[in-house]
């Protein structure tokens, strides 16, 4: 599955920076339908979860930020440690542009919001988004690493805030990206009804360490 998103990531890069003539792109178009259909010989439904992940532990190879499957994904490699930080590296590139040279505006959002909630799990605290504030400061370049670091915070009942920041690795004093979220933990039958493909909703989105009714 990981070699295959890889083959399509490249595939993606290479759809939105040709200029091959119009008759070779029909070319590759039908060959892609071709393709398209072989996967879909066996599949799941929209809202079935794939028998690879691991949605206690939050594990999504097919996450549309760093899953390994996902062609889509700008293959985010992420870390965290028990103590509710979170590290990231990504190099952003073409299928991902906003302005032109730029990470698009909501590409950025979404890895802030990735790394802010990987830091509130690894503090042992679920939940799902529930404000994100992002404050751009600066242009984010295409093609070059970038770094993300994000640090959970205060946690009170069933909410848990959490803060991050975005550098260039080789500028790593010049914050281009900010942002704050608030975390909420779901109560178990608002869980149910949020999450009903999965058989036991208690988990990363939804249980707090040690506190699974909160």
């Amino acid at each position: 599955m990981a070699d295959l998103g890889t083959a399509l990531r490249d595939l993606t890069d290479a759809a939105v920076r040709t200029e091959v003539p119009a008759g070779e792109l029909a070319a590759v178009a039908a060959a892609a339908r071709e393709l398209t259909a072989r996967l879909r010989a066996v599949g799941r439904g929209v809202h079935e979860v794939a028998s690879v992940d691991d949605p206690v532990t939050g594990e999504r190879w097919y996450s549309p930020v760093h899953g390994p499957g996902n062609p889509v994904a700008p293959a985010v490699a992420v870390g965290d440690t028990p103590d509710g930080r979170a590290t990231a590296r990504v190099t952003v590139g073409k299928p991902h542009e906003g302005p032109p040279g730029l990470v698009h505006g909501g590409v950025v959002a979404t890895l802030l919001d990735h790394v802010l909630a990987r830091a509130v799990r690894a503090a042992g605290r679920g939940g799902l988004t529930a404000t994100l504030t992002v404050h751009y400061r600066r242009p984010v370049p295409l093609g070059v690493p970038l770094l993300l670091t994000a640090e959970a915070g205060e946690s009170a009942g069933r909410r848990s805030t959490a803060t991050a920041r975005l550098v260039a690795e080789d500028a790593p004093d010049t914050v281009l990206a900010e942002a704050d979220g608030l975390f909420i933990t779901l109560r178990p039958e608002r869980a149910a009804e949020v999450f009903p493909s999965l058989a036991d909703p208690a988990g990363t989105w939804t249980a707090r360490t040690g506190d699974a009714g909160a």
